[in-house]
């Protein structure tokens, strides 16, 4: 029987490997910025095509390869990073298994161009599957370029797998932030299809993480500087009130190495104490600089996952100094056991009534007080002044209480907060001298369930839930017949975003403008909103709604929905009324017809019950 066991062509392994270390577009562009940052780049460009389906360039500065080393990185296990086994635990550099590079030849269409400074002509390699196509000398600038087109091109079920366009860039966003922040004394840029998304000059950490999050993000950032024996700490947390629903801005660099860590975030969290309300995430850029001796960061193929030797002191290092950054920069509450509480809490300021002729009350810090009988007729005619001065100004007030409430007509507007279009009316008599039916008024619970009667019992509606439904269909519907109603604005205002969120809002401005916005691009990230949706004006702040959109957006791309089903599910849940808003009974009431108004009125689009009830039975049953 002939031997069954063989060895794979190094083609087929280069295939295999590719697997677990070029998932996606985005660990391509990992790996290939990181290579030029360990080559001494101070420059480095990204250019992206189809969110990195058709090409992904990157062109740097670095110290460049001679033609034997550019055709020997594309070998398996090739490196110049490490020598031996004990250089695992020595390592300062981003890449050392020399796998990627391989991978991604195995893959895709790859050209290089490569010239060191002492060399006077370069050296252009092209290679397709593994299989080296050219190899030519060549006239470049110094550095490398090297270009990634086509990828997974001979492995059309993983090219299947790729994510739509939207999706796949937000990975590489991801990617370039991170290495960009940890590099922020290294010039970084991002083109996408021509138009440049990030242009980020080298700096300090703050000027680099104003370029990455905006200029808004300046007054939200806490310092956080420790040094230890055994490690150093430094970076920025966010103030608790700038804290988001959604993650996205947390980071953690381990000797300037990006990684993830439940364990680590945790310890951060923690440090906020009762700060941050719930369901929210601070921001924080926080580096760990330790002794590689004590950390293993060869434990996964991303690289983004390590072994700490004693994570436990990482983690009591990292929440002592965080939450000492934010005591001493006033974020956290402190109390003054010594403080006079005399003094605790400032006086209110009022005016200041003119003193009668003749009384003479008023006793400087020099003047000593009068004794006996003369100090209480003082302090009587103080307190009898004192009384006179609060009548005055709460004179006039009993006409408010006395005047009776007017109810407001079927004819007259309403005005209500937030989004909800209040229609309805009380049941009264066709006729006069007919008794009126008094209707049951649905309640509001907590100020975010509403409870109302129904024939079969009760019914208990979640308010949050039942808007996000109603305000989805409606979207959906104004996308579909491209008729929205605009109120614009008589002081149109100003939005500054981050470059990455100003990318997405530049293509989805179109339908987002069906809605009932009127938002145009005024340059430098910023846009200029000059009209809002009229179910919309002056009951939520404009610039928090486009925000939050864009944010819910950025969430439900994962989800492969189409964009006017993912645009109308995020302006929904940013827009509808949020747990804790108190509601007058006509809004209740218009809320419940607004929702059986609805094709699906069950569940609301993130699949959350709109509302549940409960038969008079199952609640005889609960009192017995």
């Amino acid at each position: 029987m002939a031997d069954l066991i063989q060895l794979l062509p190094d083609a087929i392994a280069n295939q295999i490997a590719a697997g677990e270390v070029i998932q996606r577009p985005a660990s391509a562009v990992k790996e290939m910025m990181e290579n030029a940052i360990d080559a001494g780049a101070t420059e480095v460009k990204l250019v992206i095509k189809d969110a990195g389906k058709a090409l992904i360039q990157v062109i740097d500065n670095g110290c460049g390869m001679s033609e034997t080393d550019a055709r020997m990185a594309f070998e398996r296990h090739a490196t110049s990073k490490i020598r031996s086994a004990q250089d695992l635990f020595a390592i300062r550099t981003m890449g050392f298994r020399g796998e990627a590079l391989a991978s991604i030849a195995a893959i895709a269409q790859v050209e290089i161009k490569t010239r060191r400074h002492s060399d006077e002509l370069g050296t252009r390699l092209v290679i397709e599957g593994s299989e080296i196509k050219t190899q030519e000398p060549c006239q470049c600038p110094q550095g490398t370029t090297i270009s990634i087109k086509n990828l997974f091109f001979n492995v059309p079920a993983r090219r299947n797998f790729l994510k739509s366009n939207p999706v796949e860039m937000r990975h590489i966003n991801d990617e370039f932030q991170r290495i960009a922040i940890a590099n922020a004394d290294i010039f970084f840029s991002l083109h996408h299809n021509g138009s440049e998304i990030f242009h980020l000059p080298g700096g300090k950490l703050r000027q680099r993480l104003i370029g990455v999050f905006g200029s808004h993000s300046n007054k939200k950032l806490v310092p956080v500087a420790e040094e230890t024996e055994v490690l150093r700490l430094n970076g920025y947390v966010g103030k608790p009130e700038f804290a988001k629903k959604t993650r996205g801005e947390q980071y953690f660099f381990v000797n300037n190495r990006y990684i993830k860590s439940n364990y680590l975030n945790h310890a951060v969290v923690s440090a906020y104490e009762e700060l941050l309300p719930t369901g929210t995430y601070p921001l924080y850029v926080i580096f760990i600089d330790i002794d590689p001796k004590r950390i293993d960061i060869n434990v996964h193929p991303t690289k983004q996952e390590i072994k700490f030797e004693d994570e436990r002191l990482v983690y009591n290092y990292l929440r002592v100094s965080v939450r000492h950054a934010l005591g001493q920069y006033n974020v956290m509450p402190s109390l003054d056991f010594e403080q006079d509480p005399t003094f605790s809490q400032p006086a209110p300021i009022r005016p200041r009534p003119e003193a009668p002729t003749g009384t003479g009350n008023v006793r400087t810090s020099g003047s000593s007080p009068a004794a006996g009988h003369g100090e209480a007729s003082s302090d009587a005619g103080r307190h009898a002044s004192n009384l006179k001065h609060w009548q005055d100004v709460y004179e006039g007030l009993d006409e408010f209480d006395s005047e009776p409430e007017v109810e407001a007509t079927p004819g007259q507007e309403h005005e209500e907060p937030l989004t909800l279009e209040s229609d309805w009316k009380e049941e009264q008599g066709s006729t006069p001298g007919e008794p009126v039916q008094e209707k049951k008024k649905p309640t509001q619970l907590h100020n975010s369930y509403i409870l109302t009667q129904i024939k079969s019992g009760i019914m208990l509606l979640d308010q949050q839930a039942a808007h996000e439904r109603i305000l989805y269909e409606r979207y959906l519907h104004v996308l579909s017949q491209q008729k929205s109603t605009t109120q614009k604005q008589l002081f149109p205002r100003t939005l500054s975003l981050p470059p990455a969120d100003a990318a997405l809002l530049r293509e989805l401005l179109e339908p987002i403008n069906q809605l009932g916005f009127d938002i145009q691009e005024f340059g430098a990230n910023t846009f200029v909103i000059n009209g809002v949706p009229a179910e919309l004006a002056g009951k939520q702040d404009d610039l928090k709604t486009i925000e939050s959109l864009l944010e819910q957006y950025k969430g439900n791309l994962e989800l492969n929905l189409g964009t006017h089903e993912n645009i109308a599910r995020a302006m929904a849940r940013s827009a509808a009324i949020k747990k804790g808003k108190m509601l007058e009974p006509n809004e209740m009431q218009t809320l419940i017809d607004q929702l059986f108004g609805c094709e699906v009125p069950y569940l609301s689009p993130s699949g959350k019950r709109c509302f549940i009830t409960m038969e008079l039975e199952e609640l005889a049953k609960r009192f017995e």
